[in-house]
């Protein structure tokens, strides 16, 4: 059987390539939550935000300034709509997400990761009145029992008297943003990939400065130790660079609703890694936390799809 050419003549990179590239990807933004906890006392979180960033800029200068070039103008006729995604997208969700380090454990962030995304799916019912499935309702309602389960760490008299972790919040805010970027992609400038996701890049340094300036005037700020450096190379190339291109690699070659499956497997290795790398122990309701979650997750996606 002859392999289908692609339009400049190369042979077609088949569907299957997809598979390991975001296997790859959810591996390096389970990482991210390694990256969290070990950056408490080595980097700050605004400087880790505001770094990673302009780290992702200067090694997306080069590959992507042809198309920039190309594609300014249609992407300065919406740069509202690209200082918005870039500072709630990525600015606010880092500083949130890192900031979560220093309060929760490497599970719960996790294990509030893999709430976004039934979020996406609430908001997108609010936002556009998307249609919501009972077994979407189901899987959501599942899902947010296991956040709750994460957030009161099984103490269920914390719903009675307010007292959730610092952390805890901080990542929900964090998921809810990002939840709402995920929705507000379907408004996106019609320019390539590598374009877009430069220019969110760049708006999400810029938008950057003024939370490290606050963190400097109030005397938070912690600049990289060695081992901090290294936390920053690795979440700039990482999960903000290369993860970034192989999940946009991934959702050309099988869809955007096949690859968006995969985003489920962030709060397994998240979770995982946290036990592995960070030596967190596996309590009774983290365990049930990730059932829960894991389990709302597949009814909303494989019951609500197939129906």
């Amino acid at each position: 059987m002859r392999v289908p050419e692609t339009p400049a003549g190369r042979a077609a990179e088949p569907a299957t390539t997809a598979y390991p590239l975001l296997v790859f990807t959810m591996l390096l933004w389970g990482g991210n939550v390694v990256a969290s906890k070990w950056a408490a006392g080595e980097v700050s979180p605004q400087v880790l935000t505001c770094l990673r960033w302009a780290f992702a800029c200067l090694a997306l200068a080069l590959p992507a300034r042809a198309g920039l070039n190309a594609e300014w103008d249609r992407l300065t006729r919406h740069w509202r709509y690209v200082l918005l995604m870039g500072a709630c997208g990525y600015t606010l969700y880092a500083s949130l997400f890192y900031a979560a380090g220093l309060f929760t454990s490497g599970i719960n962030i996790a294990l509030f990761q893999g709430s976004i995304p039934v979020l996406v799916i609430l908001i997108n019912y609010l936002v556009h009145r998307v249609a919501v499935t009972g077994a979407q309702l189901l899987g959501v309602a599942v899902t947010l029992a296991g956040a709750m389960v994460a957030a009161t760490h099984g103490d269920w008299r914390v719903l009675a008297t307010f007292a959730f972790n610092r952390g805890d919040v901080l990542m929900l805010v964090a998921c809810g943003l990002y939840a709402g970027y995920t929705v507000a992609l379907s408004r996106r400038p019609k320019v390539s990939g590598l374009s877009f996701f430069t220019a969110v890049a760049l708006s999400a340094f810029v938008t950057s400065l003024p939370p490290l300036a606050a963190e400097w005037a109030l005397g938070h700020t912690i600049w990289p130790t060695r081992k901090g450096w290294a936390i920053v190379l690795f979440v700039a190339l990482g999960p903000s660079l290369i993860a970034q291109l192989a999940f946009l690699r991934g959702v050309e070659l099988i869809g955007p609703n096949r690859a968006g499956l995969f985003v489920n497997l962030v709060p397994i290795f998240g979770a995982g890694l946290a036990i592995l790398l960070v030596g967190e122990p596996v309590r009774w309701h983290d365990a049930l936390a990730l059932a829960l979650v894991i389990g709302g997750i597949a009814i909303a996606e494989r019951l609500g799809r197939r129906r």
